[in-house]
C-alpha cells in the first residue's frame, strides 16, 4: 500500500492526474459554502455509473474541502447534497418541477438548492445515470475554480449528441501520429490485460462529456482487422465494460475487405448478397459480446485503404449496406470523407486536393441512411495550422455530418511545441457558412440543429498515450481538456475553457493563472509565424511531418502544395483563373474569398498566387511579411520560456523543470523553422531583408 501511495505521488507531480488534481483548497470563505452542504452526501440508486458519480464525488470533497461526507440514503443531517436520476415519485423527482425535468435531456443535468424552514438541499440530478456523472463533475470544476455557489444553479445538455475521440492506435502498440508515448490499449498485438490506467483515462474523459471512444486505427491493417473476431472480441468487450460504468460507448475501426481478409469471400462489394449476409452475422456476433456497441467508423478509398470504389460503387452503397444490420442494435456508422487520390500527378496544376471531399460526397447527399454520419476533417486539406472551413459544412444538408479535429498535433509541433488549438476550434464552430442565409454557422450544422439532422457531433484524433502525463507536453493536455468542453458546449469562450483547465491543473493563483493564459492564448499564432505563413501550409519534412522543409511533403516534390516560383507564391483556386475550388462556397462566402481585397489576409495565400512585392494591409510586401514573422516568431518563443521562468516556485518542481526543458527544444527548432524558411525565399527571390538581418 505504502510503494502504491509512493507511486500515485510520483504520478501526480509529472501531471498523471490532468485537471483532477483536486488540490486543497486556501479560500475559506469558499469552502465554508460549500462546507455546509457536503457533510453529507444523500443517494438512493445503485448502478456502475451512480458508484462512479459517488466515488468522484466523495473524492473531490475530500481532498478539495478536507471533508470526509458521511454518505447515506436517509438524510442525517438539515443541510445535505443529494445525488441521482429522477422519476415521478422518488425522492429526488421530488425536488424539480415538472417544466424542469422536460428540460433535461438524455446526457443533461440540474444543479438546484431548496431552502426550506427545516433544510437546505443541493440537488444534483439527470434523467439518466450519465447525467448525474456530468453534473457531479460540473459541481466538482467549481469548487475547483472557486466559482461562487449562486452561480452553479443550473440546467445544462450537451450540444453535440456524439462526443467521440478516435484514437489511431496500432495493436502492435504503436500509434500512427502518436506523440506521448505507446498506446494504453494494445501491446504486442493483444489488448492489455491490466485496466487500471484505462480506468483512470475514462474517467479523465468523462470528466469533460466524452461519450465515445473509437480505440484503433482508421488505417485498420492485418492484425487489427481481427478485432472483430473472436479471437479479440471477448478483450474488446472487457474494455467497453470499463467504458460503460463512465457513460462512454466504444466503437471500432474496422477494414473494409473483412469479408475477405477474415470471411474467406471472393469480394467485398456492398452490392452482394455474401457479402451483405457476412456483415450482418458479424454484427450479431459483435453485440453479443458489446451489447451497447457503438458501431463502425471507416477510411475507405483514400490512401490505399479498401473500400466501395473498387466495385464500381460509391460511398453511399459501401457505408448503407453496414448501416442496416447496425440500425437494428441502435449502432452508427461514421463514414470519413478523408478521401483523394495521393497517386495522382501533382505536377498537374488542374488537379486540386482541396476539392477532393466536396467532389466525392456533395453529390451523394439524402442518399446516406439515417444512421450515416460523414465525418468530416475541418479543413479540406489536412489539419494544418491555418486552413479555411470544409465547404462540405454547409453544402451537405441532408446528411448527418460530425466535425474531426486533430487534437493531436500532427502539423502543429508534435507536442513537443506549445500550440494550443482551442482558439482555431473555436473560430471553426463559429464560422458562417451562409447556408441557410447568415448566421448559419458551423457548430449548428453539426449539432444538427441547423438542417434537423438526426444525429450530429465532434470527433477528435486522441494525443495521448502511455506517458507518465498522457501527452508527452504536459501542457498539451489543454488541448484534450479544450476539445471535450467544446464538443459539450461550442458556446464557451475560449476564456472561459483556458481559464478552467488552468485553475482546476495548476491552481488559482492569479500570477499563475495569468501568465498561463497568455502562453496559450498567442501560442497558435506564434507556432504559426515561425512556420508557414498566411494560410499556404505544409513546408515540412515527408512522413513523420515534423520540422521544416519547404518542398519536403511527400505529395509536393514540385512545390505543387505552395507553388512557389521566381515572382509569387500561393495557390490560385478562384473561380475565375484557378482551380474553382472557391465555387464549392455559398455565394456570400465564395465572394469573399475570390477577391484578393476581401480575402482574409491569414488566408490568402491558400487563396491566391501572390507577387512576393505585393503590399499586406500592414504595409509590409509579402516577401518582407515572411521574413519578419519568422524572426518574431523566434523572439515570441524566447518570451514564452521566459514567462515559463517567471513561474518557478510557483508551479510543482518537476512539471516547471518538464515545460522548461520543452521550451528550450522549441526555441531551438523555432530558430530551425525560420533559417529554412527565410532562406529557402531569399533564395528563390534574390529580394534582401529590409532590416538587414542575417539571411543565408
Amino acid at each position: 500500500m505504502r510503494r502504491l501511495r509512493e507511486k500515485k505521488k510520483e504520478l501526480a507531480a509529472v501531471g498523471y492526474n490532468c485537471w483532477l488534481e483536486y488540490q486543497k483548497q486556501e479560500n475559506n470563505m469558499l469552502i465554508h459554502e460549500y462546507a455546509e452542504l457536503c457533510r453529507n452526501i444523500v443517494i438512493c440508486e445503485d448502478s456502475d455509473i451512480i458508484k462512479n458519480a459517488l466515488d468522484e464525488l466523495r473524492k473531490g470533497i475530500r481532498m478539495l474541502l478536507n471533508i470526509k461526507p458521511l454518505v447515506s440514503a436517509e438524510p442525517k443531517i438539515k443541510s445535505y447534497l443529494l445525488i441521482g436520476t429522477f422519476a415521478e415519485n422518488n425522492r429526488v423527482g421530488s425536488f424539480l418541477e415538472a417544466d424542469e425535468k422536460e428540460k433535461i435531456g438524455d446526457e443533461g443535468f440540474i444543479i438546484k438548492l431548496i431552502n426550506t424552514n427545516e433544510d437546505r438541499i443541493l440537488v444534483i440530478a439527470g434523467k439518466s445515470p450519465k447525467g448525474v456523472l456530468y453534473g457531479v463533475f460540473d459541481f466538482i470544476r467549481a469548487i475547483q475554480t472557486q466559482r461562487e455557489q449562486s452561480s452553479i444553479l443550473r440546467i445544462e445538455n450537451p450540444v453535440n449528441q456524439l462526443r467521440i475521440l478516435n484514437h489511431w492506435d496500432n495493436i502492435d502498440g504503436s500509434i500512427e501520429r502518436g506523440y506521448a508515448g505507446e498506446s494504453i490499449f494494445f501491446k504486442n498485438n493483444k489488448i492489455i490485460k491490466r485496466l487500471d490506467r484505462i480506468r483512470d483515462y475514462a474517467r479523465i474523459l468523462a470528466s469533460i462529456g466524452i461519450n465515445g471512444v473509437v480505440i484503433n486505427n482508421v488505417n485498420v491493417h492485418k492484425y487489427e482487422t481481427n478485432l472483430i473476431t473472436s479471437t479479440y472480441l471477448p478483450d474488446v468487450s472487457r474494455l467497453a465494460d470499463l467504458f460503460r460504468e463512465y457513460g462512454i460507448k466504444l466503437y471500432l475501426s474496422i477494414n473494409y475487405a473483412s469479408p475477405m481478409q477474415i470471411g474467406k469471400l471472393t469480394t467485398a462489394d456492398p452490392l452482394d448478397d455474401n457479402v451483405r449476409e457476412w456483415w450482418d452475422k458479424k454484427i450479431e456476433e459483435i453485440y453479443k459480446y458489446i451489447p451497447d456497441f457503438g458501431g463502425f467508423l471507416v477510411k475507405a478509398d483514400s490512401e490505399h485503404r479498401p473500400g466501395p470504389f473498387t466495385y464500381g460503387r460509391n460511398h453511399a452503397d459501401g457505408a448503407n449496406m453496414l448501416a442496416r444490420p447496425l440500425n437494428k442494435h441502435g449502432g452508427i456508422v461514421i463514414w470519413r470523407c478523408f478521401v483523394y487520390n495521393c497517386m495522382q500527378d501533382w505536377r498537374d496544376y488542374s488537379i486540386d486536393r482541396a476539392k477532393a471531399a466536396y467532389d466525392n460526397f456533395m453529390p451523394l447527399d439524402g442518399d446516406f441512411d439515417s444512421n450515416v454520419l460523414l465525418q468530416i476533417k475541418n479543413g479540406p486539406m489536412d489539419f494544418q495550422v491555418r486552413e479555411p472551413v470544409s465547404p462540405l459544412f454547409g453544402g451537405l444538408q441532408k446528411t448527418n455530418q460530425a466535425m474531426e479535429f486533430q487534437i493531436t498535433q500532427e502539423y502543429t509541433g508534435q507536442q513537443k511545441h506549445l500550440c494550443y488549438l482551442v482558439p482555431m476550434w473555436k473560430e471553426i464552430l463559429e464560422f458562417d457558412t451562409y447556408a441557410k442565409g447568415k448566421n448559419t454557422l458551423v457548430k449548428n450544422i453539426i449539432s444538427g440543429s441547423a438542417f434537423n439532422n438526426k444525429y450530429g457531433g465532434i470527433a477528435g484524433v486522441a494525443n495521448i498515450g502511455d506517458n507518465p502525463n498522457w501527452t508527452g507536453l504536459q501542457l498539451a493536455q489543454s488541448n484534450l481538456y479544450g476539445f471535450g468542453r467544446l464538443a459539450w458546449n461550442p458556446d464557451l469562450t475560449v476564456e472561459q475553457i483556458t481559464d478552467e483547465w488552468i485553475r482546476m491543473t495548476y491552481s488559482n493563483n492569479e500570477i499563475v493563472v495569468d501568465v498561463i493564459s497568455e502562453m496559450l492564448l498567442s501560442s497558435w499564432r506564434i507556432y504559426e509565424n515561425y512556420t508557414s505563413p498566411l494560410g499556404i501550409g505544409w513546408m515540412v519534412n515527408p512522413n513523420h511531418h515534423y520540422g521544416p522543409n519547404v518542398d519536403g511533403y511527400e505529395y509536393d516534390k514540385w512545390g505543387t502544395y505552395h507553388r512557389a516560383d521566381l515572382k509569387g507564391i500561393g495557390v490560385d483556386r478562384t473561380v475565375k483563373t484557378g482551380t474553382g475550388y472557391i465555387g464549392q462556397y455559398h455565394k456570400e462566402v465564395a465572394e469573399m474569398y475570390e477577391k484578393v481585397e476581401t480575402c482574409p489576409e491569414e488566408l490568402l495565400l491558400f487563396f491566391h498566387h501572390i507577387p512576393y512585392t505585393y503590399r499586406l494591409q500592414s504595409g509590409e510586401t509579402l516577401i518582407q511579411y515572411i521574413y519578419n514573422t519568422h524572426f518574431k516568431g523566434v523572439e515570441q518563443v524566447i518570451e514564452l520560456k521566459n514567462k515559463w521562468l517567471g513561474l518557478k516556485g510557483m508551479i510543482g518542481e518537476e512539471l516547471f523543470k518538464h515545460v522548461s526543458e520543452r521550451l528550450d527544444g522549441q526555441i531551438e527548432h523555432s530558430k530551425e523553422w525560420r533559417d529554412v524558411i527565410n532562406t529557402y525565399f531569399f533564395r528563390k527571390t534574390g529580394i534582401k531583408d529590409q532590416l538587414g538581418r542575417t539571411i543565408y
